[in-house]
């Protein structure tokens, strides 16, 4: 269990502990969660710098940046951000905002592989992702939810250019190979939009804005803090994330920071969730170690350097002037109006006994969520949590499709996308009839089931059916069929 203390002068340090068990603090709504009050020092950073620094560091550099330095600061690294044209790359086939006035931003921790950050795994794609999460600003700015994605969510990868020619099938795999697929050319505008048409069709919200920051960005704006203090109560060996910590409390930098965000295997359940929290605990220690550090011009301008250096946004966002106009953005949310979630999800193993990596997100809780920020309508973290306290596996929703589209073979394709999604298929059938809409008919003992179905289905819709056999839900796929979240 990892935890964050008071340092020497006050400093914020970060605990971890080698013996944590269910979930990190971090890890939000999954099944079994928890969540601790962390300890607090005399530097605890606030609700809204916490929500600053997760927006890959940069919106928190600005908020610092915006009472602390002078124009100049800002003529001079304004040319360090990098523009992604992403909206070309997207394609189309994509939802409707609809909430006018409120923003979901994505934002991607880049792992990429290319230049210095080839040593961070070798024979992998060049392009990876290591931390995800959606953002949502409500439009009377009045409020904010930030939504982590764990990155080994197994979810639907749609079809992606790949950006050397080439065009990806739709497949079910964990999320950040999106970011790999959209990045085989190497360029991070196609990672980007591969990642947001990933996001897009699992969440159904509209992403409206992107960000993303490569690791040696994020070794920059740690060394310009001369490091960060962190007490692993039990030593740290980790080849994969190229880490060796002794246990007890020292100062991390270069790549002894990196790997220690970067480290899973070695701390705790082995989780992705709970490297969520240890980043979210350290991002808050760099945020508020900024704080108290950058009081001069010439230290805040290279804490800044790196950062925007690091730095690519959609073009909109590509500049210091807009970038710090969400920052006041932010900065004016309450603090009490801030809320930090991780998608409800639940082991993958459940419902695949084989797959001991990676987690599914779990329905309908998760469909509550993501349509409720599409509506902008802000979510009860505690209503969340106790709805998603016992999840109705996948594989215990046994399923009969009846194909009512008059296409030969189809029912027989939507089987094998919902096995792959780990449903339990009992039959496969002709519907009597043609049908437009898709349908999801159950009998009376299975209403629960059902909502988990219909909410993995797009634009199904569910319904009691009185004459239906106990125990199995009928999926009747129509004209109108778009795939199995």
């Amino acid at each position: 269990m990892s935890d964050a203390r008071t340092g020497r002068n006050g400093a914020r340090r970060i605990s971890v502990g080698g013996q944590s068990k269910g979930r990190d603090r971090g890890a939000g709504t999954g099944h079994g969660a928890r969540r601790a009050a962390p300890r607090t020092g005399r530097t605890r950073l606030t609700r809204r710098g916490r929500i600053a620094a997760w927006s890959g560091g940069a919106l928190a550099v600005l908020l610092l940046g915006a009472t602390g330095a002078g124009g100049w600061v800002y003529q001079s690294l304004d040319g360090n951000i990098h523009a992604a044209d992403i909206d070309d790359r997207v394609g189309g086939g994509r939802p409707v905002n609809l909430s006018p006035g409120s923003k979901n931003i994505l934002v991607v921790g880049s792992d990429s592989r290319d230049g210095d950050n080839g040593a961070y795994g070798k024979g992998l794609t060049t392009m990876q992702s290591d931390t995800l999460m959606v953002m949502h600003l409500a439009a009377d700015r009045k409020w904010a939810t930030v939504v982590s994605l764990p990155r080994d969510s197994w979810v639907t990868i749609p079809s992606c250019d790949r950006g050397d020619g080439s065009r990806s099938d739709p497949h079910h795999f964990k999320i950040n190979e999106a970011f790999a697929i959209g990045g085989t050319g190497g360029e991070v505008a196609d990672a980007a939009a591969c990642t947001i048409r990933t996001v897009e069709r699992n969440t159904g919200l509209r992403v409206d804005h992107f960000m993303s920051v490569d690791f040696q960005g994020f070794k920059g704006m740690v060394n310009a803090l001369d490091g960060i203090e962190v007490c692993p109560r039990t030593p740290i060996h980790d080849q994969k994330a190229r880490l060796d910590l002794a246990a007890g409390c020292q100062t991390v930098r270069d790549e002894k920071a990196l790997g220690y965000v970067r480290t899973r295997y070695s701390i705790g359940d082995g989780s992705d969730l709970g490297r969520i929290g240890r980043q979210q605990e350290f991002m808050e220690a760099l945020a508020a170690k900024a704080q108290q550090k950058l009081t001069s011009p010439h230290a805040l301008y290279g804490f800044l350097d790196s950062a925007t250096k690091s730095l690519t946004t959609d073009k909109e966002l590509a500049g210091i002037k807009p970038l710090t106009g969400l920052a006041n953005e932010i900065k004016d949310i309450p603090g009490d109006r801030l809320t930090f979630l991780t998608v409800p999800n639940y082991a993958r193993q459940a419902d695949v006994p084989t797959d001991r990596a990676n987690v599914v997100w779990q329905y309908p809780q998760a469909a509550a969520l993501f349509a409720s920020l599409g509506k902008d309508r802000e979510v009860d973290k505690e209503e969340l949590e106790a709805d998603a306290g016992d999840p109705v596996y996948a594989h215990t929703v046994r399923v009969r499709v009846l194909n009512g589209t008059g296409v030969p073979g189809r029912a027989a394709a939507v089987a094998r996308e919902l096995r792959s999604a780990g449903f339990t298929v009992t039959e496969i059938g002709n519907a009597p009839g043609s049908a437009e809409r898709t349908t999801v008919g159950y009998p009376r003992d299975q209403a629960e089931p059902a909502r988990v179905l219909a909410t993995r289905v797009p634009d199904s819709t569910a319904r009691q059916d009185g004459t239906a056999a106990p125990g199995v839900v009928t999926l009747t796929v129509g004209r109108d069929f778009d795939g199995v979240r």
